[in-house]
């Protein structure tokens, strides 16, 4: 998606680490417009794929995530990451750990917003180890609902995430693969502009 890409290069921060700071667009300050066009492709990827609800980790998966629902027609869920008043009991959990914070997080999704036949699409803002599909994959195992597949803003396809998630037989879609942060410098994999 060259709008992303372009985005990437302009305002895109390698860190330290193998991080890429793109809190001027996607983490941070949000662009509306880039995330509407954002979830419109990922929903035009996934059209086929009778998706019943958008799942997300909180919080920086919740904008792409909520428009790619708005696109879909169809209810998004955002797992959470913290205790609440009003999410205490009847969930599924799982634990996931944070590549950029270095921490592990025990997210919740309320079973009443389940349904048996439900059919989930997974969407985050980046893939690195793949651990926030991960978990959210397996809270739909314990939920007995089929992932239909994962889409994701920006991976980095030199981390082991999104192999295993396709050698797993996982369908994952990524409008911006980046091959490489080193030296300091954002390279896209072939095909990428």
């Amino acid at each position: 998606m060259q709008e992303l890409i372009d985005l990437i290069r302009q305002s895109g921060k390698v860190l330290p680490g193998n991080i890429l700071k793109v809190d001027g667009f996607l983490n941070h300050q949000v662009s509306p417009v880039l995330m509407q066009h954002c979830g419109q492709e990922l929903a035009r990827r996934f059209q086929d794929a009778g998706v019943t609800r958008v799942w997300t980790v909180e919080s920086s998966g919740i904008a792409p995530a909520l428009m790619t629902a708005l696109a879909l027609g169809v209810p998004m869920i955002f797992a959470r990451k913290h205790k609440s008043l009003t999410l205490t009991d009847d969930l599924y959990t799982a634990d996931v750990y944070s590549y950029t914070k270095k921490v592990t997080n025990h997210i919740s999704i309320a079973k009443r917003f389940v349904q048996p036949h439900d059919k989930i699409l997974l969407v985050d803002d980046f893939l690195a180890n793949g651990q926030a599909v991960n978990g959210m994959m397996e809270i739909a195992a314990q939920a007995g609902v089929q992932v239909v597949g994962a889409g994701i803003v920006i991976e980095k396809s030199f981390q082991p995430g999104g192999k295993e998630l396709r050698q797993a037989g996982v369908r994952v879609e990524s409008l911006a693969k980046i091959k490489s942060l080193a030296g300091g410098k954002v390279s896209f994999e072939e095909g990428e502009a």
